[in-house]
């Protein structure tokens, strides 16, 4: 097993491994136990009590954080005639014609986020096994498959800090709230946003227990476990 680094256990040594956090005191920990010369991006991680092998517990949807990511969101829109126009004006980085649609073929994915209009569908169904592992795909569900007079607000919300959330095969979600950066306040408010929006992604059929477990982390830092009774309230 590879040894932590001086850095990881100065940061790892400020947090009871065996202890819960509220909100508010996980997001001044995260701000305590950065430590990489870059600016690290927090994240969420939570286990559901799902079992996402049935179709009804399927946990997916998307939120607009009230303060962004704090990165540059690189956008590509798959339109064309008056639908990429619309998605250009509303500061699309790329539009995907059969050019860039022929580069995306030969693995090029230098983008963020990906939109299509439902009559592009067909020519970015044949794409699938290059965008869909690196979450990519265009998707009805996701709110990424669109009507073009959609596509300005879809673009100005990404570039905004819309983050799609999606239960994996192991039941569990990740994703990013924001750098290590913001104030204690915007990471609350992102970290607020997005819990409040995965609990009402609860699926009917789900029974028991829903959020098991909640861990916040920024990049390469030691995880900081959130009190349930507290997180979920």
């Amino acid at each position: 097993m590879a040894k932590k680094g001086r850095n990881y256990r100065e940061a790892a040594s400020k947090v009871d491994r065996e202890g819960f956090y509220s909100r508010a005191e996980a997001v001044k920990l995260i701000k305590e136990t950065a430590y990489t010369k870059f600016d690290p991006t927090v994240e969420i991680h939570l286990r559901l009590g799902v079992d996402p092998r049935h179709a009804d517990q399927q946990v997916r949807d998307v939120v607009v954080l009230p303060h962004g990511l704090g990165k540059t969101v690189r956008v590509l829109v798959f339109a064309e005639g008056e639908e990429a126009r619309l998605a250009e004006e509303a500061g699309a980085d790329y539009i995907a014609d059969d050019d860039v649609i022929k580069k995306i073929q030969g693995g090029w994915t230098d983008f963020d986020v990906a939109m299509a209009v439902p009559s592009m569908m067909g020519k970015v169904g044949r794409l699938g096994r290059i965008l869909g592992p690196r979450g990519l795909m265009p998707n009805p569900k996701a709110g990424t498959v669109a009507p073009g007079e959609d596509l300005p607000r879809l673009v100005e919300e990404a570039k905004a800090g819309r983050v799609e959330f999606r239960v994996d095969k192991t039941s569990n979600i990740h994703a990013p709230i924001g750098k290590a950066s913001f104030s204690e306040e915007q990471l609350l408010d992102n970290l607020n946003a997005l819990l409040d929006a995965i609990k009402r992604a609860r699926p009917p059929a789900v029974k028991g227990t829903y959020i098991r477990k909640v861990v916040l982390a920024n990049t390469m830092g030691p995880g900081i476990k959130l009190d349930l009774v507290e997180a979920i309230a």
